[in-house]
């Protein structure tokens, strides 16, 4: 016993030893501010990164092959090559007592991620809704566009016209606000007075609910589309609105939280397919110059386009029937949503999936569909 106690003993210390001399053996750089700036490849950023030394380890990822990034302190740097094996550790020490564990590593873009998802499939999912679009006769359609005075924000031009002129509107009447709590009745006139009245913003998905009731009301076939990346549990997506337009006889990309819409490189609108399809086969796009946040920070294309919806628009998802007051909660009501889901997509079974809320009793139908020509069928 004494022997098998010893041996453990001697195993441990090795051990403990090995573990404190890689420790010993991470560079150290030094810091007197919590605030770093980083080059990453060409681009820099001033004071992006802060020091914390209670996080476990803190990550900075980058998907720039080839490229090198720089940490920068007030009094310090360290550079590291990225290749795609690259996962750097090292040490920030805070005023010469705390300290920060870091790390730089390498991660896939969003963009390369969403080439792979290039294939889908033509094979016809017999069991899949059609989409259906609420007329608008309908008595709360023809309320929203009364008192929403909708008709002279559309103005008298033609139909393109109209449709920029609601997005415009939508997106300066509703600021968006991303951490805001979803409010109890979510239709176009109660998102818009509880706004006004909390002196608040809504999120993406309020601010696309917004939208479609106006373009519903106004006659046009529209729909919300939630678009998704690729993994299953994921911390943000991005809803916007896809309406179909008479005019060009396509399905064309609006976005009212960013106030966008994406065309291509002679100047005509696109849809959300399309977008995509140029994206992962590098074909030029166009980001109206407009497109901002809420009136304060303009968005470029790089980042909207090509890494934040790159991210993005890896799943989508619609309802199957695009209604008045679609998102509001109500026990027994059932919602069913179609998915367009890439052939290299996890969780493709079961093709359809129904979850129901024990807090709600609200039950959610999902149709999987890796048919692109169904899920953006005609109008």
């Amino acid at each position: 016993m004494n022997k098998i106690f010893l041996s453990i003993v001697l195993f441990l210390s090795v051990v403990f030893s090995v573990r404190a001399q890689e420790k010993k053996a991470l560079k150290i750089i030094k810091a007197n501010s919590t605030l770093i700036d980083i080059r990453n490849g060409q681009e820099f950023s001033n004071k992006l990164w802060t020091i914390n030394p209670k996080i476990k380890q803190d990550i900075y990822h980058t998907s720039k092959l080839g490229e090198a990034v720089t940490f920068y302190t007030d009094i310090d740097s360290i550079r590291v090559e990225i290749n795609e094996n690259t996962q750097v550790d090292f040490i920030i020490l805070l005023n010469e007592k705390d300290t920060a564990y870091t790390q730089i590593k390498y991660r896939e873009s969003h963009l390369k991620i969403l080439k792979k998802a290039k294939l889908y499939s033509e094979n016809q999912d017999n069991d899949l809704p059609s989409f259906t679009y609420l007329n608008s006769e309908n008595e709360n359609l023809k309320r929203i566009r009364k008192e929403l005075k909708l008709d002279s924000v559309a103005g008298q031009a033609n139909e393109i016209s109209k449709l920029l002129n609601l997005l415009h509107w939508v997106h300066e009447t509703v600021k968006h606000d991303g951490s805001s709590n979803n409010p109890k009745f979510k239709n176009a006139i109660d998102l818009i007075n509880v706004c006004k009245r909390e002196n608040r913003g809504v999120n993406c998905r309020m601010m696309a609910t917004v939208l479609n009731e106006c373009y519903l009301s106004m006659g046009y076939k529209s729909r919300m589309v939630t678009c998704m990346p690729k993994p299953l549990k994921f911390q943000d997506c991005h809803v916007i609105n896809t309406v179909f337009s008479e005019q060009l006889n396509k399905w064309i990309w609006l976005d009212p939280t960013f106030d966008a819409y994406v065309m291509n490189e002679k100047g005509e609108l696109l849809g959300i397919q399309e977008v995509r399809e140029r994206l992962i086969n590098d074909k030029p796009l166009i980001l109206n110059p407009t497109a901002n946040w809420n009136g304060k920070k303009s968005q470029t294309k790089e980042a909207y386009l090509y890494k934040y919806m790159a991210k993005n628009l890896y799943r989508l998802e619609s309802p199957a029937y695009s209604n008045y007051n679609i998102e509001t909660t109500q026990s027994g009501k059932t919602n069913e949503y179609i998915q367009l889901l890439p052939m290299d997509g996890i969780n493709q079974q079961p093709r359809i999936k129904v979850a129901k809320s024990a807090k709600s009793k609200m039950v959610y139908k999902t149709y999987i569909t890796n048919n692109p020509k169904q899920f953006w069928e005609g109008k």
